[in-house]
């Protein structure tokens, strides 16, 4: 209930039909439980007013005096100049154009990280548009996206609601279509899945090329030890799989 409605919320009380179309690949079932019980119990507004007291309570814990220092005010100015580039692309991204509606915070590392959730959710909007193209359901994009080994099968599966089954039927329709074999990508499947990659690419290509090659890189270079700290602190699988602990899959 709390991702969907913290997500959803620059929406407004949105229904779980809305929340379904635009986050994709959760088990319905699983959004309905949520929403709309969520805005029953806290308004849209006071939930947003929540996930940036917790943006800011989480990353001062975790990045400490970095958020106060001119890196993290030079990358939060970048990064705002890519978001702002893009404020009038709001066809076909609704989750982005909701999140362009919100004010700016004020505070340099709050500003990096409200810049990070628009390019996040054009980029996001886009990726959904490639796989609604590429005829991949929510759950079907989930298994290709565990076969190429990125993030475990059984994360994805869990966190989306699907059930062990679901997963196997999905398996089963992406076996049938040539697209997987005995859980991992054929060559059909990862000429798929490196088109879908790269329509995604080219669709959230915008902001970037606003910022231009040289800044770019810059804003790259300045947030990534901030990126690995708060994978590390917050998210385990991503720690591993930057420690080298996370298999690499065989192809077939």
């Amino acid at each position: 209930m709390g991702y969907f409605a913290s997500r959803a919320a620059a929406f407004g009380p949105v229904s779980a039909e809305a929340v379904i179309a635009t986050f994709y690949n959760f088990n319905p079932q699983v959004v309905r439980k949520a929403i709309p019980a969520a805005w029953h119990l806290a308004s849209p507004a006071d939930i947003l007013d929540a996930r940036l007291n917790a943006a800011d309570t989480t990353l001062r814990r975790v990045l400490g005096d970095a958020v106060d220092s001119p890196e993290m005010s030079h990358a939060a100015e970048l990064a705002r100049e890519a978001a702002q580039a893009i404020s009038g692309e709001l066809s076909g991204r609704p989750l982005y154009a909701a999140h362009t509606a919100l004010p700016w915070p004020a505070a340099p590392h709050l500003v990096l990280w409200h810049a990070a959730t628009l390019l996040r959710e054009f980029r996001g909007d886009g990726h959904l548009a490639a796989l609604l193209a590429a005829g991949l359901s929510g759950i079907e994009a989930l298994v290709t996206h565990a076969a190429t080994g990125a993030v475990p099968a059984e994360t994805l599966r869990t966190t989306r609601g699907w059930t062990e089954t679901d997963w196997a039927a999905a398996e089963s329709r992406l076996e049938e279509r040539g697209r997987l074999r005995d859980g991992l990508l054929t060559e059909q499947g990862r000429g798929e899945r490196e088109a879908i990659e790269e329509a995604t690419d080219r669709m959230s290509r915008a902001p970037y090329a606003a910022l231009g090659d040289d800044r770019c890189q810059e804003l790259s270079f300045l947030v990534r030890p901030w990126s690995k700290q708060v994978a590390a602190e917050l998210i385990p699988w991503a720690a591993a799989r930057n420690s080298g602990n996370l298999r690499t899959p065989r192809t077939s």
